[in-house]
């Protein structure tokens, strides 16, 4: 999932952006929200945290414009200090939601999954999916006490290989799971059981 946070306050946009970035997402911040139809258009963005603070109108017009680039976009407004009719104003636009600074992180996480679901947005599911098969790959190699040398030569598999498919940068094919299940003695749904 590709984000984008236009927000003047580095205090307020740190947050997010920590937490956006914990969950794995890719995170561009704006420091001047003014730009954002600018920005989305130079960039591909699914979700926008649009800080309407500072906008003249409560953004709409900053609304209008990134509408007018990405009709289909999901954006959530933030405020230092909400305003009943600008946020009637944003949700006529179809804004997702309407938040007030300091955002709590259980408010953004529920935000965050809703925009998700209603958007039928993917959040980079192939890069958590290698990465969660990576940890269980190296949680059992620890729990054998096996070097990524001895996983080699049990698999025929590189230790470059290996080592990549345990840090998710790889995506591991079904022959190679195979492969590593068979030396790690586990099955292969072993590695897909946290998913």
């Amino acid at each position: 999932l590709s984000v984008l946070i236009a927000d003047p306050d580095r205090h307020n946009a740190n947050p997010i952006q920590n937490f956006l970035e914990n969950e794995g997402y890719q995170v561009t911040v704006l420091e001047d929200p003014s730009r954002t139809a600018e920005t989305v258009k130079q960039g591909r963005y699914q979700m926008v945290f649009l800080d309407v603070s500072e906008l003249d109108g409560g953004g709409v017009s900053a609304i209008r414009e990134v509408r007018g680039i990405d009709d289909d976009l999901c954006i959530i407004c933030t405020t230092r200090e909400p305003d009943l009719d600008a946020a009637v104003a944003a949700m006529k636009h179809r804004v997702f939601d309407y938040l007030q600074h300091p955002v709590e992180s259980g408010a953004l996480k529920q935000v965050v999954g809703d925009a998700i679901k209603e958007h039928g947005l993917l959040a980079n599911i192939e890069d958590r999916l290698n990465n969660l098969v990576g940890e269980r790959v190296r949680v059992r190699r620890h729990e054998l006490g096996l070097t990524l040398r001895q996983v080699a030569n049990r698999t025929t598999l590189s230790v470059s290989l290996i080592s990549q498919i345990e840090l998710g940068r790889s995506a591991a094919s079904v022959l190679t799971l195979y492969k590593l299940a068979t030396a790690l003695g586990v099955r292969i749904p072993y590695f897909f059981q946290t998913v």
